[in-house]
């Protein structure tokens, strides 16, 4: 069975391998072998108490293992995994994580115990995962929206069912290892142990290998993905689309897709966390004043009141209407940035205006401007 997409379940990772948060890297690799020792369906047979059991440690240990998801998932919980991408674990049956895990039971009595993890199910193999890039407006992050792409990839070979048989047989036993992958060599008073040069570690090998794809079961191709992309999503984040990566060999699981985001430069706004910033030029007479505009807002339409005595550099703040959070259910604010323009080139009446202006100033209360020259004339006296 393939990968499946599937929701987190929000269980307690911690609790679920049984280590403290202090835990070290290596604390967690031991809990994780000693539990799927433990919990193993082969050990429990028809138990599902064990498969769902096993099932979750492994997503546990998917979440633990990984410093950058451990951070994540300290700081921010199961909200932090979803910012960047990761919904839970996509595992669907044993050999999935087996495969997804092969480091950490390779070598070990529970590798010898249940046969191995790669080599089970007749050589098949998972296959590899495949990157991608999507480019995104703010008003598509903002909503969320649906993107399909088209990438290259190895599909799985219909001419053979994927078996890389030409008659669909099962790969048979390989007559130099005898099934085991590995074949020993004795050197003076040393054995040593290597992959099978025949079958290439696999055990197996198709003897009547299918035309279309030489006997791995699957040969280049393109598909279109669909990526689903949800609302908040920032630059850099990585979105896993479980199952549409490579092809397993022989039947193996799929690999993944990881597609990064990209965020495409806006006309109008600059991005700052959930917050968007929008610069408004205004007159003198208007930051004076107080005045009332219309501004652009990524859902449309918004009045903005500017009061009287407005400073150039001033925030308008509107709440909600900026980015959906994706750690929390809130939403940013549209940061209207106003900028008092400098008339360059002033029409006769306008010099007679700010003539007439700069001389009702000498006498207007100016504290900031008059507390400035205080100071400078101070200055000037002592020295």
């Amino acid at each position: 069975m393939g990968k499946q997409t599937s929701s987190m379940s929000e269980i307690d990772y911690y609790e679920a391998l049984g280590v403290a948060r202090s835990a070290t890297t290596e604390d967690v690799k031991k809990a994780y072998r000693q539990l799927a020792l433990k919990w193993h369906p082969d050990k429990n047979p028809g138990d599902e108490t064990a498969e769902r059991r096993f099932k979750e440690i492994a997503e546990a240990f998917e979440v633990l293992g990984d410093p950058e998801k451990r951070e994540l998932y300290d700081r921010y919980g199961h909200a932090g995994l979803k910012s960047r991408g990761y919904t839970g674990s996509s595992f669907t049956n044993v050999e999935d994580i087996f495969t997804h895990f092969s480091e950490i039971f390779e070598g070990s009595v529970f590798e010898s115990f249940f046969g191995g993890g790669r080599r089970r199910g007749g050589g098949s193999t998972a296959g590899g995962d495949l990157r991608a890039q999507i480019e995104l407006t703010l008003e598509e992050i903002c909503q969320g929206v649906e993107k399909t792409i088209e990438i290259r990839r190895l599909v799985r070979c219909e001419h053979c069912d994927a078996t890389g048989s030409r008659t669909r047989a099962k790969p048979g036993k390989c007559s130099t290892c005898k099934g085991y992958g590995q074949v020993e060599s004795v050197q003076g008073f040393f054995s040593i142990r290597r992959a099978c040069p025949r079958c290439h570690g696999e055990g197996t090998m198709v003897t009547d290998p299918c035309t279309q794809c030489r006997g791995e079961g699957r040969h280049p191709g393109r598909a279109e993905v669909v990526v689903q992309v949800p609302a908040g999503v920032s630059e850099g984040v990585q979105l896993r689309i479980s199952g549409e990566g490579d092809a397993g060999m022989r039947g193996g699981p799929a690999g993944d897709v990881y597609c990064l985001v990209r965020e495409r430069k806006h006309e109008l706004f600059q991005r700052e966390g959930d917050d968007i910033v929008f610069e408004v030029p205004i007159s003198f007479a208007d930051a004076a004043l107080g005045a009332r505009i219309e501004v652009p807002t990524l859902r449309g339409k918004a009045d903005v009141s500017i009061p009287p005595g407005t400073y150039s550099g001033d925030i308008l703040k509107l709440r909600g209407q900026g980015l959906p959070s994706l750690q929390s259910r809130g939403v940013g604010s549209l940061l209207v940035r106003i900028t008092v323009e400098t008339p360059r080139k002033l029409t006769p009446r306008m010099r007679e205006l700010f003539e007439e202006l700069r001389k009702a100033e000498l006498e207007a209360p100016l504290p900031a401007r008059n507390g400035f020259f205080e100071k400078i004339k101070n200055y000037l006296k002592g020295h």
